[in-house]
């Protein structure tokens, strides 16, 4: 009878386990398609890899963050800004920047971001 318990048990922990992984997965691959068309759309992230918001707004991507175009605007060893991020005028971070010239200053809601290109919020 123990035996017959730990196997349901056993059995049962499976089930959860495998029912949650697809789940996860699902709104990686949701999230990976939100980030291609971000990128598709000409909106480019700009960042420091210091400035914790910076971090927050990777975060928000998870994995997905990988499809982000994305500037690294530090100057690895250094608290320094590179040129290219001073000569495109980048004061605040992150900053996001759209295919129309506008700009997103700050850490940017997925709905904002919708919004400024037109993807839809998986």
């Amino acid at each position: 009878m123990r035996r017959t318990f730990r196997t349901l048990v056993v059995l049962a922990l499976v089930v959860l386990i495998s029912s949650a992984v697809p789940r996860s997965t699902e709104a990686a691959n949701k999230l990976d398609v939100y980030a291609k068309c971000l990128t598709a759309k000409k909106a480019k992230m700009y960042g420091l890899f210091w400035c914790p918001h910076c971090s927050d707004q990777k975060e928000m991507f998870g994995s997905a963050f990988q499809y982000i175009n994305y500037v690294e605007c530090g100057v690895p060893g250094t608290r320094q800004e590179t040129e290219e991020c001073k000569a495109a005028g980048v004061k605040h971070f992150p900053t996001w920047e759209f295919s129309n010239g506008g700009r997103q200053e700050g850490l940017q809601q997925l709905e904002q971001l919708s919004k400024q290109t037109g993807c839809p919020i998986p």
